[in-house]
């Protein structure tokens, strides 16, 4: 069979990466302060909104009325407590008064109202039911950052005491404000976390401090050039505060696997006697190939948030797309100069060295390193061994911890992300408890076109009518446009207020009507959601089936690692309802739970979860393809792939989750959600998915795992890759057996391979 020559290639990579390894490394160093300097402040660009569809109704509603109507949107809301008294009292009113006059007054805010100084129809909306407490109400103009720096600006004039009342600020803009100052704090806290646990793993896994510190280095580069990244984009674009959380989980993260599998592989050379620039082409050849292929196959699934059309899901696909590829480049790039320069000294600082067996290997990376994966190897024998149990038992299993997702409720996210001490959300509970007819859950209407007052009010009476509605105020007229207020009944968001959007929207009128509010901004992006989902699945399907064949050779195997892959975040979907929007362990995990899911959640857990799961199954398949062209035996190269990868991915998954779980600690019920539900999506899937499923599936399907039409086989043989020193298939021929390997030194048999079998040998 044809052999296609691919050393030469691989053999100018490496040396273009070592040609000038200090030089590399200084141009790395002038690039990572450029990038402080480019992403310092990034955070105080970014939004912390983009959960709304731009183009829809509720919208454009929304932005008409803040513009025509700026009374009728309100973000800035200031509870005025009397305390023991009536707010009626006349003391509580002069000072509400005075209050409400001193707020019209400052720059950059609008529609000024309150209580005291509304219409008697709106008023009773303004007061608590219990009467000690009244609302001011009025808006913040500007974008988000000039809405933040004028509440900055007031906010303390109004906080605290003023003679008989005492005054707490709420509001969207408060939320919003407050929630962005808790991401900033709780991603430094999570990375002062991070970073040093990482640290610790890293030495547990290598041994050596100075080969620990390495994947850091990596992942610090990341992290950076990311920040400036996103702080270029915010001059073209919405930019979401959250994607700061996913820039730290996937550098760290990323940047530890892609170190741990080439730093790994250099050693081995090492420690079978290479010099340094020859182990350092063999590790590029090998372990590099599948550092870039994972890198594309996760970079596909964080893409696939592009074609959504909320800035929330697009501002991480900027994240996560920069920060992998900046992470795989660094990998390939910054690391071979790093190892080349210090050669044998990577494996200096051996901090193991008083729990290492005497006569252990100086190459190994711990229990369960590439040498050491027994354990490994008796698992995946054990498996195959009852592989249809496993297979069937790991599937119920997933399936049954997913089962809760059936009961998923889509939400909006509020107040209620906040922690519960939160000032803002404080006073939006105290509103939700508090004040009659749910104020700000409300609907409105804005009408478009002119209209007599005969028409607003025959219209204003078939709205009343509807059975959801309490009441309606209004209309608010200005020139051809007015709006109405509809109060609906039970809660903002609920599945009848999502209805009342629908029966609005379909009323007659003589004049374009468009509802916005809560419910109708939830079924707007829901709709859009639910338009743009099934093409970034058929995306990240299709791109990725692609790329596991350029990878295997095989049809059946990227058919199996799309599937096992989506199964494996059936435990991740399942726990996110049981807990979040059921509320169970809110207590320990300090939350508050608003009885649903916002929307995009699930969209972006899943496009980065598939996407880190696609990471190790293409370590995974890449060895155990490795193996079968080497030796033609299927169950063999199942066991060896799993005995050579199990203990690194694992020791990456683990590292993973508790960058993830430093990200969980936020007090930011979003990033709370998205930290904890993605460690544990990684975890099942290293440690059930890729140790027990996939090699039950792969003993099922057996030597027909391989197989491929004659065109795709011989597509394949050209623009193929392996992580083997040739992507050419070196499997015997059906003359020579299936259990027969090629010999040392041939194509397909890797140098590790052959120093694997001969300490094998040497045992027995």
């Amino acid at each position: 069979m044809t052999e296609v020559n691919r050393p030469p290639r691989a053999g100018a990579w490496t040396r273009f990466v070592t040609a000038r390894p200090r030089l590399s490394l200084l141009a790395a160093l002038v690039l990572t302060v450029l990038a402080v300097l480019a992403g310092s402040g990034v955070a105080d660009k970014l939004g912390s909104g983009g959960w709304e569809d731009p183009d829809a109704q509720s919208t454009y509603a929304t932005k008409a009325l803040e513009r025509e109507f700026p009374a009728s949107q309100p973000n800035l809301l200031l509870l005025v407590g009397a305390g023991d008294a009536s707010v009626d009292d006349p003391a509580v009113a002069v000072e509400a008064k005075r209050l409400t006059k001193r707020l019209a007054a400052e720059k950059g805010v609008v529609g000024v109202g309150s209580y005291w100084t509304a219409d008697p129809s709106a008023a009773p909306a303004l007061r608590a039911t219990d009467g000690h407490e009244a609302l001011i109400a009025a808006r913040i103009t500007g974008d988000e950052k000039t809405m933040g720096e004028t509440l900055d600006h007031i906010a303390p004039s109004y906080r605290g005491t003023h003679g008989p009342v005492e005054v707490e600020v709420g509001g969207i803009v408060a939320v919003r404000h407050e929630m962005q100052t808790i991401i900033q704090e709780d991603l430094t806290r999570a990375e002062l976390i991070a970073l040093p646990v990482t640290l610790v793993l890293l030495v547990m896994v290598f041994g050596s401090a100075i080969a620990a510190l390495l994947p850091l280095g990596i992942g610090i580069v990341a992290i950076l050039g990311t920040n400036a990244v996103l702080s270029g984009l915010t001059a073209f674009t919405d930019v979401s505060v959250f994607a700061m959380n996913l820039t730290t989980a996937l550098g760290l993260g990323l940047a530890v696997d892609y170190a741990l599998f080439i730093v790994r592989r250099f050693r081995e050379e090492l420690a079978a006697g290479a010099d340094p620039r020859t182990a350092i082409g063999t590790t590029l050849r090998t372990a590099g190939r599948t550092v870039l292929f994972s890198a594309l196959t996760v970079a596909v699934s964080l893409a696939a948030m592009l074609v959504f059309p909320q800035y929330f899901l697009r501002s991480f696909a900027y994240a996560g797309m920069a920060v992998v590829l900046l992470a795989a480049a660094a990998a390939l790039i910054l690391l071979p100069a790093a190892l080349l320069l210090l050669g044998d000294r990577v494996n200096a600082l051996d901090l193991r060295r008083v729990f290492r067996r005497k006569g252990g290997d100086a190459g190994s990376e711990g229990p369960g390193a590439a040498e050491d994966g027994k354990g490994w190897a008796r698992t995946a024998d054990l498996v195959m061994r009852r592989a249809p149990l496993f297979a069937l038992g790991t599937t119920a299993v997933l399936v049954l911890l997913g089962l809760p997702f059936l009961g998923v409720k889509f939400g909006t996210a509020d107040d209620r992300q906040l922690p519960s001490s939160a000032e803002s959300h404080v006073v939006q509970q105290h509103i939700r408890d508090g004040f009659p007819g749910n104020p700000g859950g409300g609907l409105e209407i804005l009408a478009e076109g002119k209209a007599t007052p005969a028409q607003y009010a025959a219209y204003k009476e078939r709205v009343a009518a509807l059975p959801a509605v309490v009441r309606v105020d209004g209309p608010l007229v200005s020139g051809d446009a007015a709006y109405f207020t509809v109060l609906p009944r039970g809660e903002a968001v609920d599945d009848a207020a999502q209805r009342l959007v629908g029966d609005l929207r379909a009323t007659q009128a003589p004049f374009d009507t468009k509802v916005t509010g809560a419910a109708a901004v939830l079924v707007d992006s829901k709709h859009a959601i639910g338009a743009q989902l099934p093409w970034a699945v058929a995306f990240i399907a299709v791109v990725t089936l692609f790329l596991v064949f350029l990878l295997t050779g095989s049809v059946l195997i990227p058919l199996q690692a799309v599937l096992l892959n989506a199964l494996s975040l059936t435990a991740m979907f399942g726990a996110v309802v049981w807990v979040f929007q059921e509320g169970h362990l809110s207590g320990p995990l300090a939350f508050t739970s608003p009885g649903s899911i916002e929307t995009t959640l699930p969209v972006l857990m899943f496009c980065v979860a598939f996407g880190l799961s696609m990471d190790y199954g293409v370590f995974l398949l890449s060895r155990i393809k490795e193996e079968y062209d080497r030796t033609g035996d299927h169950e063999r190269a199942v066991r060896l792939g799993l005995r050579r990868t199990g203990g690194l991915i694992t020791a990456a998954a683990v590292i993973l989750a508790v960058v993830m779980v430093a990200i969980g600690t936020s007090r930011v019920t979003n990033t709370k959600m998205l930290g904890l539900g993605i460690a544990l999506a990684v975890l099942m899937d290293a440690m059930v998915v890729r140790s027990l499923l996939v090699p039950a599936i792969m003993r099922l399907t057996g030597r027909a795992t391989w197989w491929a039409p004659a065109p795709l086989r011989r597509f394949h043989e050209r623009f193929g890759l392996s992580e083997g020193e040739s992507a050419g298939p070196a499997r015997p021929t059906p003359s020579e057996g299936p259990g027969k390997s090629a010999a040392p030194g041939e194509p397909g048999e890797s140098g590790e391979a052959e120093r694997a079998r001969d300490k094998e040998a040497a045992r027995g």
